[in-house]
C-alpha cells in the first residue's frame, strides 16, 4: 500500500474516532542520526496518528497516564524515532533546529501556538500532513487530529520547526 493512501486511511481513522471538541481555552540542539531522517518522520506521524483518543492530562507523558501537549511530542519522538526532546513548550521552540514557513510543511515538523494570546508560546502540535496536526488541546478533552486552515489555529499559530532536517543529521 502507498504511503499516500495509508496516511489518508490513518486520517480519516482518526477523524472518525476523535476530532470532536473545542479548541483549548486559555536550546539544546537535536541530533538525528542520518539513518533515522527519512524514516523517522514516517515513524513519528504513525504514533503521533495512533495516539488519537488518548485522554489529555496536564503534566501527562504517557498513554496510559494520558497527555498535555509537550508530553505527547515527546512521548512520540522517544518511542517512535528515539529521539529526546526538551519537555515544555518554551523549551521547545527554543531548541536549535530550522524554522519552516507554512507552505513547506512536512509530516514531524513541530507547531508552535500562542493560544494564551499574545505571541508567548502556549501550545504545541506535531504536523502529520494534508493541512493537519496531532495535539492534546485541553483537559477534559482527548489527543485528536485538528486542521490547520480552522481560523482558530490560524490566528494563534506562531512557527514550525523541523526536527528531522538533513542538516541536523549527523551532527554530533
Amino acid at each position: 500500500m502507498h504511503l499516500t493512501t495509508r496516511v489518508a486511511l490513518l486520517l480519516l481513522a482518526a477523524l472518525l474516532t476523535g476530532c470532536a471538541g473545542r479548541p483549548p481555552v486559555p536550546q539544546p540542539i537535536v541530533h538525528v542520526p542520518a539513518a533515522s531522517v527519512d524514516s523517522g518522520a514516517e515513524d513519528v506521524l504513525f504514533r503521533a496518528l495512533g495516539l488519537v483518543g488518548t485522554p489529555y492530562r496536564y503534566g501527562g507523558n504517557t498513554p496510559a497516564g494520558g497527555f498535555d501537549c509537550s508530553g505527547l511530542i515527546g512521548y512520540v519522538y522517544r518511542d517512535a524515532a528515539g529521539v529526546s526532546l526538551p519537555r515544555s513548550t518554551r523549551e521547545l521552540i527554543s531548541m536549535r533546529a530550522p524554522v519552516v514557513g507554512r507552505n513547506a510543511l512536512q509530516s514531524g515538523d513541530l507547531l508552535f501556538f500562542a493560544t494564551s494570546g499574545g505571541r508567548q508560546v502556549s501550545h504545541a502540535g506535531i504536523y502529520v500532513g494534508e493541512g493537519r496536526f496531532v495535539h492534546a488541546p485541553s483537559s477534559g478533552g482527548t489527543v485528536r487530529l485538528d486542521s490547520l486552515s480552522n481560523s482558530y489555529w490560524q490566528r494563534t499559530y506562531l512557527e514550525a520547526k523541523r526536527v528531522f532536517a538533513p542538516e541536523l543529521a549527523g551532527n554530533p
